[in-house]
């Protein structure tokens, strides 16, 4: 496994395989990877001949006041983990690197960035956008393996590769829970022993919402304000929403009678807002 840091490095690598006849996956991260990353690039390798992991806390998609200075890294313990599952590259650039001093372009979207984290972290999904273009641009990949916990981005990645035409497979994978339910995050380091029993409360709600649906309940105001309850019984828990949206366009909808994402997102503490999400096909049951 090599760890390079130019997009030149990148670039002829993956060309090199490609003359070989070899298919090329990769999975974006920011780094400090969990089980959940390790679940995408366990798909990725069985999937694809070669895969490339990014490393790159990506400031575009941070807002003033959020993380991005105390977001965690550990490069040495990443690439261990890369390459304990089979990684062939690692792509971790400085911020330099991908944007130039006299960066100007950005690709941006409407309608499904507008409402869950885009209302309330408004350049977010813009700087996702920018950068996934732009690894996707670098790398070549033929597939791209994204997390289900981040339902919204992936909504709008396939969006996106859909729209402009690009030439490669967007992959989506579950989510990965810890075994008494908490998703996977990286920003679950920011809670203490207390805040961590707390922040159960996101997957209790998931798992009430999602047996609602199961059970025949089509009404989505009456799963919000069920899962609203459960949530607002833990004081350390304050709730930026609870929704359930179109599963394509990300819009608000109040009758279950197509594909749906119930998603929500709740701090625990001022630097730990974590998500959650279920999807529910009424066409599944």
């Amino acid at each position: 496994m090599k760890i390079v840091s130019t997009v030149n490095e990148v670039r002829e690598q993956v060309k090199a395989w490609k003359k070989e006849g070899l298919s090329v996956g990769l999975v974006p991260t920011m780094g400090y990877l969990h089980e959940g990353h390790a679940s995408l690039m366990k798909k990725a390798t069985e999937q694809c001949d070669k895969v490339v992991v990014s490393i790159f806390v990506n400031p575009m998609q941070f807002g003033p006041n959020e993380d991005l200075d105390s977001y965690p890294r550990d490069l040495d313990k990443d690439a261990a983990l890369c390459e304990s599952i089979g990684v062939n590259l690692i792509f971790h650039p400085e911020a330099e690197e991908m944007y130039s001093p006299q960066f100007c372009s950005y690709v941006d979207m409407n309608v499904l960035t507008e409402d869950l984290c885009g209302k309330s972290r408004p350049v977010h999904f813009r700087g996702v956008c920018t950068v996934c273009n732009k690894l996707f641009n670098i790398v070549q990949p033929n597939k791209a393996f994204f997390g289900q916990k981040d339902a919204q981005q992936l909504a709008i990645i396939k969006r996106m590769v859909e729209d402009l035409n690009m030439d490669l497979e967007i992959v989506g994978c579950p989510i990965i829970r810890e075994e008494d339910g908490l998703a996977k995050s990286s920003r679950n380091t920011y809670l203490n022993e207390e805040e961590r029993k707390a922040a159960l409360v996101l997957s209790q709600s998931i798992f009430l919402g999602q047996k609602m649906a199961e059970d025949g309940e089509t009404d989505a105001k009456k799963i919000i304000a069920a899962m609203t309850e459960k949530i607002e019984t833990e004081p350390m828990a304050r709730i930026d929403y609870v929704k359930v949206v179109d599963g394509l366009t990300m819009q608000p909808i109040d009758v279950i009678d197509r594909p749906i994402v119930t998603a929500i997102a709740v701090y625990i503490n001022e630097k730990a807002r974590l998500i959650d999400n279920f999807h529910y096909s009424p066409e599944m049951q």
